[in-house]
This record gives structure tokens, sequence and C-alpha cells, in this order.
């Protein structure tokens, strides 16, 4: 009965070579030649992107068991979009957390450009606006809509996958550092010293 949300989680961790891939472009130019190397990363950077954001989806509406935070006599609405309905208490506390999360993948994606999200190849290490706050905005705000959209659903196997969620992001973050401070080098490792990856730094930096 649930065996597609088995295959939505399945496909995002059988994605995940694909994404090291897409930001392996010094790796893909020595193998393939600088433009063809540059086209082939572009290429898996698209497919792994668009890929794991879809695939969050189908983690996030597949069928599920459902739960209720218990201490309240809860009202539903109904979404017959989806053929299911959402707790207005569930709404009330997950409206903020998807916000949020919104929010920090819509200004990450402001201060890279559409581009270089999409095919993960910045041209230079981007230290302003949000990215002298947090390394990864967009990152972030995947983590805190997974969470919120799984509350907002009442999606039970959902929410147990957050830890996995969590797990896959850091990892990708991971690599894409690791390919940044090969490009980048020295000016890379001072603004990873500077500027924390997941928590957003609240005060400038004296």
């Amino acid at each position: 009965m649930y065996i597609f949300f088995f295959i939505w989680v399945l496909a995002i961790i059988l994605i995940m070579p694909i994404y090291f891939l897409s930001v392996s472009h010094l790796q893909l130019q020595d193998k393939f030649g600088k433009e063809k190397g540059l086209v082939i990363a572009k290429i898996f950077g698209y497919v792994s992107g668009w890929g794991f954001f879809i695939f969050l989806f189908g983690i996030w509406l597949s069928s599920q068991p459902k739960f209720r935070i218990p201490f309240l006599e809860e009202k539903l609405i109904s979404l017959p979009i989806i053929n299911s309905s959402i707790s207005v208490f569930h709404f009330i506390i997950s409206a903020p957390i998807i916000t949020i999360g919104a929010w920090f993948g819509i200004v990450g994606v402001r201060g890279t450009t559409i581009k270089v999200a999409e095919t993960h190849k910045p041209e230079k290490v981007i230290n302003t606006g949000i990215y002298s706050k947090i390394r990864h905005p967009q990152y972030f705000g995947a983590i805190l809509s997974h969470f919120g959209i799984s509350l907002l659903l009442s999606a039970f196997f959902s929410l147990l996958a957050t830890p996995l969620v969590i797990l896959l992001i850091y990892l990708i973050s991971w690599k894409e550092e690791k390919e940044l401070v090969r490009e980048f080098g020295k000016d890379y490792e001072d603004y990873k010293k500077s500027v924390p990856m997941f928590i957003p730094k609240l005060k400038n930096s004296k």
C-alpha cells in the first residue's frame, strides 16, 4: 500500500551519485575536456537538482499513515486536489516553518542566480547578502520546508524520513564544498571559517 513512498525514497538516494558528479567540474573537465566537461556537469546539475526536488514532492504526497497532535480537538480542511485533508492546528504550526524555508530558498537563488543554482557552477566565491550569514541557504530552506510540509500534510513516513533528508543534504553540501575548495582554494577556505554551514549567523563579524 505504501510502496510508492519507498520508491521515492530509493529514487532520492539513487540520484546522489549524479549530484556528486554535477559538482565535480574539474574532474569532468580533465576527463572530457573543458568545454565538454562543463556541458556534462550542467546536464548532471539539471537532472540531479530537479530530480531531488521532484522526488521530495513524491515523498511528501505519496500514500502513507497520517498522524495527529493529540491534545487538541482538530478541525480538518479538505484538499480535493491531492484527495486529502489537513489539520488546522498543523497548518498554524507549519505555515511559518514553510514560509521561512521558502524565503531562504528564494533569497539563496537570487544571491547566486538561477543558472548557478541549477548547474552548481559559481564563477567566484559568493560571500555577500544571505551568503554572508549562511553557506547553504537553499539547502537550509529545503530542510525547513521538508519538515514543515511533512507536518502540514500529517505525513508520518515523510516526517520519519527527516533525518535521511538532512543526511543527504549534508552530503551534497560536503561534496560541493570539497569541489569549491579545489576550484577557489584559500578564498573558499577563508569563507568556510567565517560563515556557518547551516545555522544562520545572526551577528556581523567585527
